[in-house]
């Protein structure tokens, strides 16, 4: 038996430099097989200013422990180690390596005078922003002890200290909405630095910021000048304090990126490329002024989640001919990212690269894109030389290329396709005996990669790219399993109830809210302010977070919703509902065979029971009981609107039955029965098709299982025709789809407008499998105590499961042989797990409480 401490991390940060916090919560992870063990206590060694001091605290609180000394002051290090005590006979840990924590700039104050500045270059503002390259030499006389750079932009930047790279970051600061929360990164530079002449150069391109934004083509939202604010804080072996701010010193210039957008892609001439522009003594004579632009400091934020980063290169699979004669490149994979480029060619020459998802008709399919040009352009030095893009990303499989110079050869040698996503801890791991399902899986996890981009995007290919709320909420509890979404969707959320503010209360379809005045308030997606939180709390237990979030779920219910006499939805609203049912028409997605009135008021029950539960759980006692009330009587408006005195829904559909199923909105419990009957027969009746849109895919299996109908929805799972998550699989999809059918079955793209081979909503089938085929879901929040329940069927004969909790790494393994069932569960130290076994005995399933180790059971499936 062993015991200790796997990790220690500071709120959800991976990296804790430049954290938010002054006083950050900290938590730790177990690894080991002892037997039974609970923590009783534990010690916290903190080191700041050369001296320690230890902290005993008798807790069995692992996640997310308060801060026990004074708060860090803005850019103050501190050195953090932990030790756990079991209890009596228990052995404890040793003290974990020790990890240092620190705060970024707290207040506006502490970035000693920097201003936010612009380039004295004019510029037209209603066309696309050329990128802006600063700088400025400065001197350091004495030793560099350390050093750190604090920096954000109006745009997207890189910098560069004496002609180094700073930092691995790519488009930063990422987007927020920039006018509530701006963030900025804080970077280690004391091993670029140098005793003399140094220089520091920022380059900064439109980004989000001030680039065209959805498929309205919407400019300059946030602002129409590209800038940036930072501070280079050094400190000197004597103690010294050097600042070097963001003020009208610094230079500018324009370089070899002509153009670089979000949706369109980069152009770049490499015989403009300006050597050794960031290095000391450059000469900058010919460079044009800066200026200070009006900022607002008090919006600038440290991050929340983890940065968009390079993760994975792809080698390129094949190179081949289109129908016409072009070439095309394939990388086997549909991704988001750019190309890295090795290529010699003729001074002046262009290659271009089209980057498109599928190919159809032998040629690359463009259509979907709608109006995103998806090109890069590169014109070439005549040398030897390297190049990948700054501030563009594309999502593709396929890039079709133009120009290519006969002196390189184009293959995996001379273009690689870099991986590019938010750089989140993954988390969730699935396997099974069906090679289809984990390629399912495999999609889903590739979908949420190319998704999770700075925000929780739609797609990440056509004239969109946007933060929809609703597909988040369908999502969440799919991607809180497969990575550790923490931080990311809690910054997210804090611009989501910083724009409900802004639209009524209601929080906007998309955000950041880049479509004002375009729609209002909707069932589902507003009610993302409530199911997101909630969904993150049940895998990561963090109270502080539903606390930020708790104000907004209350507006929501409280202003935002446009109600009826009933209190339930007004009947002209504008609702989404149950989008791309699959008998919605192409080009009519909302279109849906399940009434959207129906479907908004089963979601303004569940989110009203959600927001009692949160109040609870916050110690809001008034509120709970006042939320709890509410539930009951518009569970009873709702009885009277949708269900007959015999339990009928007014529409028996797939969505019509699983809402009320799920969400416990019928009035007698032999409803419940005769309606899940219903829906396996509407199910079968349908030859185990899909049914179901936004509204209901995601919460399908659930309600089935729920009802002891998991049988019905591995026959769901498992079919190959579309609509069905196989047909994907089956023709060669690679990630998740928009619609089911976006590959038609004769290998043609869906004529619909809306047509993305990379959207992870249908994905949220994934919760399903790891709750039922893998058998793992938390019982109380954060994973403290856990269920292990798998649904056999299927025909599956084996699953391995496994998922970095909170407390540590959970797995569930299963093989079926000869009639048995056998199950190893590993449960991490300070957690306890619940596993029901399947198969009858005469008192019926059997269930067993485990603490942590690793427990092995069997039994009989006869």
């Amino acid at each position: 038996m062993s015991l200790s401490i796997a990790s220690v991390t500071f709120e959800h940060h991976r990296s804790a430099l430049g954290i938010g916090e002054p006083s950050p919560r900290i938590s730790w992870r177990f690894d080991g097989t002892v037997s039974n063990w609970t923590q009783s206590a534990y010690e916290l060694e903190i080191q700041r200013a050369g001296e320690a001091s230890t902290f005993r605290v008798n807790s069995s609180d692992s996640v997310l422990v308060p801060w026990p000394a004074d708060p860090l002051q803005s850019g103050e290090e501190a050195t953090v180690r932990v030790r756990a005590f079991g209890h009596s006979n228990q052995p404890g840990s040793s003290w974990s390596e020790p990890v240092t924590v620190e705060p970024g700039l707290l207040s506006a104050d502490d970035w000693q005078g920097a201003v936010a500045i612009v380039s004295d270059r004019e510029t037209e503002v209603n066309a696309t922003h050329r990128p802006i390259y600063f700088r400025k030499d400065f001197d350091v006389d004495e030793e560099i002890l350390s050093a750190r750079l604090y920096i954000t932009a109006l745009g997207v930047y890189e910098a560069e200290i004496n002609g180094q790279a700073v930092g691995d970051h790519v488009l930063a600061p990422g987007w927020q909405s920039y006018t509530h929360r701006h963030e900025y990164n804080t970077y280690d530079v004391t091993d670029l630095l140098q005793a003399g002449d140094n220089a520091i150069g920022v380059t900064v391109g439109e980004g989000w910021y001030a680039g065209a934004l959805s498929w309205n083509m919407i400019r300059n939202i946030y602002g129409d000048t590209l800038g940036f604010l930072s501070l280079l804080s050094i400190t000197t072996a004597n103690g010294e304090t050097i600042y070097i701010p963001s003020d009208s010193t610094w230079t500018s210039s324009t370089g070899p990126i002509v153009a670089s957008e979000i949706y369109n892609g980069e152009t770049y001439d490499s015989t403009q490329e300006i050597e050794g522009w960031s290095e000391p003594g450059f000469d900058a004579s010919d460079w044009l002024g800066t200026h200070e632009v009006e900022f607002d400091k008090s919006v600038l934020a440290a991050p929340d989640a983890p940065p968009v980063r390079r993760i994975e290169e792809r080698k390129l699979e094949n190179v081949f001919k289109s129908a016409s004669g072009k070439t095309v490149l394939d990388f086997g994979q549909n991704l988001v990212g750019w190309l890295r480029v090795r290529v010699k060619g003729p001074q002046g020459s262009t290659v271009s690269f089209l980057h498109t998802e599928v190919m159809e008709n032998g040629e690359v399919a463009t259509r979907p894109l709608r109006n995103a040009k998806a090109t890069d352009n590169l014109t070439l030095s005549g040398d030897d030389q390297e190049w990948e893009p700054s501030f563009t990303f594309h999502g593709f499989r396929f890039v079709q290329v133009t120009g290519w110079p006969e002196e390189t050869e184009l293959d995996a040698d001379s273009v690689t396709a870099i991986v590019i996503n938010s750089d989140m801890e993954q988390t969730g791991f699935f396997n099974c005996s069906n090679p289809l399902l984990n390629k399912l899986h495999e999609n889903i996890i590739w979908s949420m990669r190319g998704n999770f981009f700075s925000i929780p995007t739609d797609c990440p290919q056509r004239d969109e790219r946007l933060g929809w709320t609703g597909d988040i909420n369908a999502f969440a509890r799919t991607a809180n399993f497969i990575y550790d979404t923490a931080g990311f969707l809690r910054g997210w959320l804090k611009d989501v109830h910083s724009e409900q503010l802004e639209n009524n209360y209601a929080p906007p379809f998309v955000i950041p809210n880049v479509l004002a005045g375009w729609g209002s308030a909707a069932s589902i997606w507003g009610d993302a302010i409530v199911g997101v939180p909630w969904a993150l709390f049940q895998t990561y237990g963090d109270k502080g977070m539903l606390a930020e979030q708790y104000a907004g779920a209350q507006l929501w219910l409280d202003k935002g919703i446009l109600r009826n006499e009933a209190g339930l939805w007004n009947r002209s609203s504008f609702q989404f509902a149950d989008w791309l049912d699959p008998l919605a028409p192409p080009d009519s997605p909302g279109d849906a065979t399940t009434n959207k009135y129906l479907v908004s008021d089963a979601y303004l029950i569940h989110s009203t029971e959600m927001v009692a539960n949160i109040s609870a759980y916050l110690e809001y006692s008034e509120e709970a009981e006042k939320y709890a009330a509410d539930r009951v009587n518009l569970t009873r408006a709702f009885q009277r609107a949708w269900i007959s005195n015999n339990g009928t829904v007014a529409n028996e559909t797939q969505t019509g039955l699983t809402l009320p199923l799920y969400f416990k909105l019928f009035a007698q419990p032999s409803h419940y029965t005769a309606a899940a009957s219903r829906l396996v027969d509407i199910i079968e009746e349908n030859d185990y098709k899909v049914g179901t849109g936004f509204a209901g895919t995601h919460l399908l299996g659930h309600t089935l299982s729920q009802y002891n109908a998991s049988s019905t929805f591995y026959n769901t799972l498992l079919q190959e025709d579309v609509p069905g998550w196989l047909f994907q699989v089956l023709m060669n999809g690679t990630t998740t789809w928009e619609r089911w059918d976006s590959i038609l079955a004769n290998g043609s793209v869906n004529p619909g407008e809306m047509t993305s081979f990379n959207h992870y909503a249908v994905g949220s089938v994934g919760a399903w499998m790891h709750e039922n085929i893998g058998g793992l879901k938390p019982l109380t929040p954060g994973w403290k105590r856990f269920a292990v329940d798998v649904r056999v069927g299927g025909d599956l004969t084996s699953a391995n499961e496994r998922f970095v909790s909170p407390y540590g790494v959970v797995e569930s393994s299963w093989r079926v042989e000869n009639g048995l069932f056998r199950l190893a569960v590993r449960v991490p130290p300070n957690s306890e797990a619940v596993v029901t076994l399947p198969g009858m005995t005469r008192s019926g399933r059997k269930q067993v409480t485990v603490g942590s180790g690793v427990h092995r059971f069997e039994s009989s499936l006869g």
